[in-house]
């Protein structure tokens, strides 16, 4: 469920998501039951249900999962009351973090977000202290290796997708958030295997990281990853793909 870097595609593309299975179907789930809490049940009405539910038979969960999570969602079934909250902070070498958390209890998430940016060389901010510094956006990552840009630039601008870039070995794919949807619905019916989607922040620009912060970076990356409450997550680092392939390598 991570968020837009070369981290989330190079991990998506090794299939590592499969081995953290229990983990992606909890944070799935959350987001439909907070979707169906705040548009309703409906997926044709709620656009946001509609993306959970998508991203949730994507990866394979159970049907009857997601028909449990909407019931508890729309109050069918009780449940927890989750809230929704957006943390920032700066990461090693000084780059902004932007995380967005579906927790039962703020107070136990909040100090275990911040042991994990200290335990990384970086440390938790003021609300609004990094948010200027991104677009919220729909993102789509496609394997460069599999599909030409051009090919994928000419599909996803006709179904109304601001921009195509290359980066690396991934094609990615930016939308406004109310096509998003449409969008991703458009690529797969053109049979576009999507490595990784969500609406997300886009960073207005980068910062280059040398290896030693990236290290430290890639590791922050990774507990966020782990971490039950952290639905998606955001930073505009700059990390050499070598250096991330190493990582993940070893």
């Amino acid at each position: 469920m991570s968020g837009h870097n070369k981290w989330a595609n190079i991990k998506q593309r090794k299939g590592s998501q499969d081995a953290k299975r229990s983990n992606l179907f909890s944070k799935l789930a959350k987001e439909i039951i907070v979707s169906a809490r705040q548009g309703g049940g409906n997926p044709d009405t709620n656009s946001r249900l509609r993306t959970a539910i998508d991203k949730a038979r994507d990866a394979n969960m159970p049907k009857d999962n997601i028909e449990k999570a909407i019931k508890r969602g729309t109050g069918e079934i009780e449940g927890i009351t989750y809230e929704e909250i957006v943390y920032e902070g700066y990461g090693s070498g000084g780059v902004a973090v932007i995380i967005d958390i579906t927790t039962d209890n703020k107070n136990r998430t909040a100090a275990e977000i911040r042991k994990i940016f200290s335990k990384h060389a970086g440390n938790l901010g003021e609300a609004g202290c990094v948010a200027w510094m991104f677009d919220k956006k729909g993102y789509i990552a496609i394997d460069a290796q599999k599909y030409g840009e051009e090919e994928i630039m000419e599909t996803a601008i006709e179904l109304g997708a601001d921009d195509v870039r290359r980066d690396g070995d991934t094609i990615e794919v930016i939308t406004d958030t109310e096509i998003y949807s449409e969008v991703v619905g458009g690529l797969k019916n053109k049979k576009v295997e999507i490595l990784n989607s969500s609406v997300t922040r886009i960073p207005q620009n980068k910062i280059k990281v040398e290896e030693g912060d990236a290290i430290k970076l890639l590791k922050l990356f990774d507990e966020l990853d782990n971490h039950d409450d952290v639905q998606d997550y955001s930073s505009n680092a700059d990390i050499d793909e070598k250096i991330i392939e190493e990582y993940a390598n070893s």
